[in-house]
């Protein structure tokens, strides 16, 4: 199956339309990111993005903030650089901690983290690279709780990926948080899906 690379403006939904079947898409988007996640250490969840999950968070964003046609252009500029490109993964994760003081100790720590990621598999080793659009580390070295990451692959790692069973660990190699996670081969079989 073709996979579609950026989501256009003939992709959107009225707001109509969306209002009538969010409930709807919100139930089949539970499903499908329920594929596409996983949890590293105690505090970060990977979530795997591909068109569906941007189409869906246009529309989101779209139907809470309501600004109409005017504010399409940008919702599009902002979720299209993390539609998967046919020879990449792209994934945001999420460092999440309930407690605000504990938060802001640990996001203090973890400046730069967005540098550290990777995926391992068949004696391969991709390094995340942080989405480009603005610095999520502040100057002062406090890691952002959103980062945005792009696994790019060759050719012999897509095919060595694609392999059923194939042990792919994710995780870091920051200082303050080297933790890793096998990703389940369900996961794995679902983002095979994402290259062409």
């Amino acid at each position: 199956m073709t996979q579609k690379h950026s989501i256009e403006r003939s992709d959107i939904l009225s707001m109509d339309e969306y209002s009538r079947t969010r409930t709807e898409w919100r139930r089949k988007m539970t499903a499908v990111k329920r594929k596409r996640r996983i949890e590293v250490g105690p505090f970060v969840t990977f979530y795997f993005e591909n068109w569906q999950t941007m189409w869906h968070q246009v529309h989101e964003m779209l139907f809470i903030e309501r600004g109409g046609e005017a504010q399409i252009p940008d919702e599009l500029a902002a979720y299209n650089p993390l539609v998967p490109q046919g020879d990449e993964l792209t994934a945001t994760f999420m460092i999440e901690i309930d407690d605000p003081e504990r938060r802001k100790r640990v996001l203090g720590r973890l400046g730069g983290i967005e540098e550290t990621a990777f995926l391992r598999f068949g004696g391969h080793e991709i390094k995340g690279a942080p989405e480009a659009d603005q610095d999520r580390t502040t100057a002062d070295g406090k890691a952002s709780s959103v980062q945005f990451v792009h696994f790019q692959f060759t050719p012999a790692q897509i095919a060595a990926f694609k392999v059923a069973g194939t042990q792919v660990l994710v995780g870091f190699t920051h200082a303050e948080y080297g933790h890793i996670a096998v990703l389940p081969d369900e996961v794995r079989g679902e983002l095979a899906g994402d290259f062409d």
